[in-house]
């Protein structure tokens, strides 16, 4: 087979990913399962061919790849899909993980999206923060963030991402999407740039260090809106990443700008669900008086329990997500605990 049959063959499979790895069988991932699309394993001659053949798909150069190692990219092919790639090399030969996006937005009701985190795009200024583990739907999330403002604001929407994922065709809004290493140089110096170009909503792919984060929460506080992503997992532990990204001494002053522009978290994870798909939970922190008192004065170990008893606020849990997964009939009593943050207590809720 060649590659363009591996990537048509994981699109009609409604697969997430292509694995082309020296070793091993052409795979894709299914659900959360992988599962090989070749008989026989590969040798590394052969992947040098099928990822020779991704660079002349994507019509990009592979001078970056030989030189370091490492290339992340995306490509298109016309009436499939979209299709975003990372090259690397391993055991000395050259492998590829290639993650397929679809060209068109999904429906967030499909995708087990709530109401209240759609609820993020009413917001007009200030920062929102989507975290979670790779691979957990946070660029999904951003995009339907993106799209329902792009369908009812009159709005200048610019997204820098690295690379783009998926592709926003002008609705009411106006897309302007930037990609980091084609169209921009890096995160911060994009960002900054954007600030000239009459944002009113900028999407930031990563805040990857305290220069970008710093960039961003002024963006914020003088008039836009700012969405986010962060790897990590709940939203007091993205709270205290962001604080711990500055140097000790700037903490203090970081902590009560962070209180004033900051508007939302949400943090969000896969399960595997009980009819063999994968089900997302989240946890949506919104900001009340009491959550940014516990950010100023360094008290977000309390952030919990206020999620937990606030909801008429806004506000919930992971584990107030996952208990309605299980109580749906969606996930598993076993697959609730195993992804549970405070297992013990779920549990006594599942036995009550």
């Amino acid at each position: 087979m060649e590659l363009k049959d591996f990537l048509e063959k994981a699109v009609d499979d409604g697969a997430s990913d292509i694995f082309v790895v020296a070793g091993g069988p052409v795979s894709e991932k299914l659900d959360g399962h992988i599962r090989p699309l070749t008989q026989s394993r590969v040798l590394p001659d052969v992947t040098e061919q099928l990822i020779r053949e991704v660079y002349r798909l994507a019509n990009r150069e592979m001078e970056r790849f030989l030189k370091t190692g490492d290339d992340d990219f995306s490509f298109a092919l016309a009436g499939l899909a979209r299709f975003r790639v990372n090259t690397y090399r391993q055991r000395g030969s050259m492998a590829a993980v290639i993650r397929v996006v679809s060209f068109d937005i999904p429906d967030y009701r499909a995708l087990g999206i709530p109401e209240n985190i759609m609820a993020m795009a009413e917001e007009t200024h200030g920062l929102l923060i989507v975290s979670g583990t790779a691979g957990s739907g946070k660029s999904t999330t951003q995009a339907c963030l993106i799209d329902r403002i792009n369908r009812t604001r009159d709005a200048h929407i610019i997204t820098l991402e690295d690379p783009i994922e998926f592709l926003h065709r002008d609705q009411k809004s106006i897309v302007s999407q930037r990609e980091v290493t084609i169209d921009t140089m890096d995160y911060l110096s994009a960002l900054r740039a954007s600030l000239r170009q009459a944002p009113d909503v900028i999407l930031l792919g990563e805040m990857r260090d305290h220069e970008t984060i710093r960039t961003a929460m002024t963006a914020a506080e003088t008039g836009h809106l700012v969405i986010a992503t962060l790897h990590t997992k709940g939203a007091v532990n993205t709270i205290d990443r962001i604080v711990d990204a500055f140097p000790s001494q700037q903490q203090s002053q970081i902590r009560t700008q962070l209180a004033m522009v900051l508007r939302a978290v949400a943090s969000q994870q896969l399960l595997p669900g009980t009819g063999g798909g994968l089900e997302p939970a989240f946890e949506l922190m919104t900001m009340n008086s009491a959550v940014r008192s516990m950010i100023r004065d360094c008290k977000t170990y309390q952030i919990d329990n206020e999620m937990r008893t606030a909801g008429a606020e806004n506000m919930f849990s992971m584990d107030q997500s996952i208990l309605t997964l299980f109580r749906d009939g969606k996930i598993t009593r076993e697959i609730a605990l195993d992804y549970a943050d405070n297992p013990d207590q779920l549990r006594r809720r599942l036995d009550a």
